[in-house]
């Protein structure tokens, strides 16, 4: 299976920052007690990282770290997994598993409820961690703490039905909801902490047990979360392993493991399908978008503006559902172009630990690679920017991986900005008259994860949204 099959991309470059503690490269590992055990707390600190296996904190021989993306400076020794991690990790989470889908699903929500109520009591130390790590703005990292903590409350007491599908003298056939077992959930950098919780919550809520495998590029938070997890859960529910490209194979092709919860790229989806098929995994794929906003002609052009700005450019457009093309009704273009630029020229690009930033650095070398290119293509293409469109110094990108915001007025339909996900601050905008066309143009596309549309007239918008091929709508 090919490297990219471990994290939101098509490969897992770590900058080749790696430490190799035992010459052999052989993997010793120690552990100590996690604070959980036996009902003991203790102090989470954030300055060391190992993994967490059946509530151990487990440290490996080989470490590696990754570097913040603001400055490209190096951040904490993380674990190098081995194949002997993973199999302590499994087995661990093996024997956990029955006597957890046995615990009464109310016990299990409160459990779920108590890691939210946790991760609140460090969202200081998780939002500054995920700031480092990832590079969004501080505001952002707190906003997505919460964004998780909402996930793990609602699943935490939503019902699992049975349903009597038929009862009668002869028979009784009912449709119940039963745990798998052993899932594994392979996190992208992009949203570690959320997108974990959104692995984790409903996995636990239903009887399984969760190994958690962090994106190279971000392995901090969500070690910490399973850390923090050991004090809650017990021993091999919930746990973490951190690697290198390797680490995912091992999982996706283990013989142990029940299911696979994937979010990343398309291409990497793929690879992770085809390896889980060797073992008949159950797997979930949460892959790219390219995610159409269609605005028509009677919308309120004053008020739909902000939010417009935000749905385009959070998180330095590193989003899966996230507006990535917009198509706006020729009546209005002019007005909107001019709207919709001055807007988004307000927004701060900078650090993440700056108060005033927006828009911080692009998460990693790799996507920074990715999106200067398609910057570089401005000029080749011929497209007209109307803000922005800098190619940044080829120094640049050793003092953090910075772009400024880009939109693209009106460029052709079969352009790359329109056909690819830019996974960046680059945005293209393009007129429409016709609602066919333009509904057309929005479903031309392989990937179908959102889409919206902008009208005040309600009913024309739900006529619209039901032609949009999407998951969301």
């Amino acid at each position: 299976m090919s490297p990219s099959a471990t994290s939101n991309g098509d490969s897992n470059d770590v900058n080749g920052h790696q430490s190799d503690h035992l010459s052999n490269g052989t993997t010793v590992t120690t552990s100590t007690k996690s604070n959980g055990v036996n009902g003991h707390t203790q102090k989470l600190e954030f300055t060391t990282f190992c993994n967490i296996i059946n509530n151990e904190r487990c440290c490996t021989s080989k470490t590696r770290h990754n570097i913040n993306p603001a400055t490209t400076e190096p951040n904490a020794e993380v674990p190098v997994s081995t194949r002997e991690d993973v199999d302590k990790a499994v087995a661990a989470a093996r024997a956990a598993f029955k006597p957890w889908a046995n615990t009464p699903v109310e016990q299990r929500g409160e459990k779920l409820r108590a890691f939210a109520e946790a991760i609140e009591s460090y969202k200081d130390d998780f939002a500054r961690l995920l700031t480092l790590e990832q590079g969004k703005p501080l505001a952002q990292s707190y906003q997505e703490i919460s964004m998780a903590n909402t996930w793990l409350r609602a699943f935490s007491v939503m019902k699992l039905p049975e349903d009597i599908i038929e009862d009668n003298e002869e028979r009784q056939v009912i449709n119940r909801f039963t745990p798998l077992g052993v899932a594994a959930g392979i996190v992208p950098w992009n949203y570690p902490i959320l997108l974990a919780a959104g692995k984790i919550a409903p996995a636990l809520y239903t009887g399984n047990t969760m190994i958690i495998k962090p994106s190279p590029y971000t392995p901090y938070c969500d070690l910490k979360l399973a850390e923090l997890g050991a004090q809650i859960f017990p021993p091999g529910v919930l746990q973490a392993l951190s690697g290198e490209e390797d680490l995912g194979p091992m999982l996706t092709e283990h013989p142990d493991i029940d299911k696979i919860a994937f979010t990343g790229s398309s291409a990497t989806g793929k690879k992770v399908m085809a390896s889980a098929a060797s073992t008949l995994k159950r797997v979930t794929l949460e892959l790219g978008g390219n995610d159409p906003a269609i605005i028509c002609d009677d919308v309120d052009i004053d008020a739909i503006i902000p939010k417009l700005t935000i749905l385009s450019f959070l998180c330095c457009s590193q989003i899966c559902m996230m507006i990535k093309r917009l198509y706006v009704h020729s009546s209005i273009y002019p007005r909107f172009l001019s709207a919709f630029t001055a807007q988004t020229r307000t927004l701060p690009v900078g650090p993440g630990n700056n108060p005033e930033t927006f828009i911080g650095p692009v998460q990693n070398s790799m996507q920074y690679a990715k999106v200067h290119d398609l910057y570089t293509q401005i000029d080749k293409q011929g497209w007209t920017p109307a803000l922005g469109g800098r190619v940044p110094d080829a120094d640049a990108a050793g003092k953090g991986y910075f772009f400024e915001p880009t939109i693209i007025d009106n460029p052709p339909a079969d352009s790359r900005i329109v056909t690819e996900e830019p996974f960046g601050p680059i945005l293209p905008v393009l007129k429409w008259d016709d609602e066919d066309a333009v509904i057309a143009a929005a479903n031309d596309s392989k990937m179908g994860l959102g889409a919206s549309v902008w009208s005040n007239d309600l009913e024309r918008a739900t006529r619209m949204a039901k032609r949009l091929e999407a998951g969301s709508v």
